[in-house]
């Protein structure tokens, strides 16, 4: 439709899935969350742990927060009208514009690119937030109209922090993200927005697919490239075994869970949304530790085998233990149950001094832990016992 009054959508409207524009919207995604793993591997190659996995943290909290603001709206006020999509567009040329900032804000401390894709971004959704607050009243304006004002003061401080010292710029970040993560919190104190839980649900699912897919594609680019320079097909095979069955386990294991039973009232589904900062950042990271692997096994990266391992291990590892912290404990009964994943991502670390077939074992271990839960889920009730 050309206009559509933009009105709250129904919490328990039935058959609510993500529109194709969401879905576009999401695969705009993976241009960003490509640049920002690829600043990883080059970061990690070259023996730059630190430095490396902090930029990783920073540009990566740029395009899951972007991602969040406007999947928690459009499951509230999506009217899917034409001033909607065009908003929408513009969203999309500002994660593109940031996307291609990345590098910069990554390896050089230099954001000026990144926040300009934000400026763009915050126009728009900023317009949203006003639309809808105009078709609103009481509470429910209120807090359309907090949230505009929250995405213009935390607008002005990325804007702001153009402007600082580069030996200040990553601490003034920091405050300014806690003031961006303080917005929803603050708007729906007198208000929760009519966001729906099987919708939320299916977008951060969605989301994973694409982060996962994305780790995939990444490292068979990689194993790819290795091959057509270097004859290395006995030492590229175990990492790429290994790393198919790591992102195939990590998609099951968080999938298993009906996620969408827990995310009720924002008291559940904040902390719930906002841990998913480490699912993304750690799914992604697999695949820029297969890459360093990969570069590590064909001696074009300046690190140990330990360290090579440990880029692959130790996202492998948090992604386990945040998904089982954020949904998966919550369904799991008995001692057994619960500790399934805990152990198994303890046994991936462990795979980090395992040499050159870390990859493998520790996908081996991804799987076994997939084995186990299934075996677990079908046998007798610990309840009933």
């Amino acid at each position: 439709m050309a206009y559509t009054p933009m009105t709250a959508r129904g919490r328990h409207e039935e058959h609510r899935a993500s529109t194709p524009l969401e879905l576009f919207f999401d695969l705009c995604f993976v241009v960003a969350v490509a640049q920002c793993g690829a600043r990883l591997v080059h970061a990690l190659a070259e023996g730059h742990p630190g430095t490396g996995v902090i930029g990783y943290f920073f540009v990566f909290f740029g395009v899951w927060w972007a991602w969040m603001n406007f999947t928690w709206f459009a499951s509230a006020y999506d009217c899917d009208d034409v001033p909607y999509r065009i908003a929408t567009l513009v969203q999309i040329a500002g994660v593109l514009v940031y996307a291609a900032g990345v590098s910069r804000a990554s390896d050089e401390n230099d954001w000026t690119v990144a926040v300009v894709g934000y400026l763009i971004m915050r126009v728009a959704l900023t317009a949203q937030w006003l639309r809808a607050g105009a078709g609103e009243s009481g509470p429910a304006r209120r807090a359309a109209f907090t949230y505009a004002a929250g995405l213009v003061v935390c607008q002005a401080g990325w804007v702001a922090l153009l402007f600082a010292p580069d030996d200040v710029k990553r601490w003034l970040f920091l405050i300014v993200a806690a003031a961006e993560l303080l917005v929803p919190v603050v708007a729906e104190r007198g208000h929760q927005t009519p966001w729906h839980p099987h919708h939320i649900a299916e977008r951060y699912g969605l989301f994973t697919i694409i982060v996962l897919g994305e780790t995939i594609s990444a490292s068979t680019v990689a194993v790819k490239s290795a091959l057509d320079e270097h004859d290395a097909l006995g030492e590229l095979l175990p990492i790429a075994a290994g790393g198919l069955l790591i992102v195939f386990a990590a998609w099951w294991i968080y999938f298993a869970a009906p996620v969408h039973e827990r995310l009720t009232t924002n008291r559940e589904a904040i902390p719930w949304g906002y841990g998913h900062l480490l699912i993304f950042a750690s799914g992604a990271a697999i695949g820029s530790g297969i890459e360093v692997a990969v570069e590590h096994a064909v001696g074009q990266a300046h690190l140990s085998q330990p360290a090579a391992n440990a880029a692959v291990t130790v996202p492998s590892a948090l992604f386990l233990l945040t998904v089982w912290f954020l949904h998966s404990r919550h369904f799991k009964r008995g001692l057994a149950q619960q500790a399934t994943l805990p152990l198994s991502a303890l046994v991936v670390l462990a795979c980090t001094w395992a040499g050159p077939y870390a990859v493998l074992y520790a996908g081996l271990v991804a799987t076994a832990t997939v084995a186990v839960g299934i075996a677990l889920s079908a046998g007798p009730d610990p309840a009933d016992a």
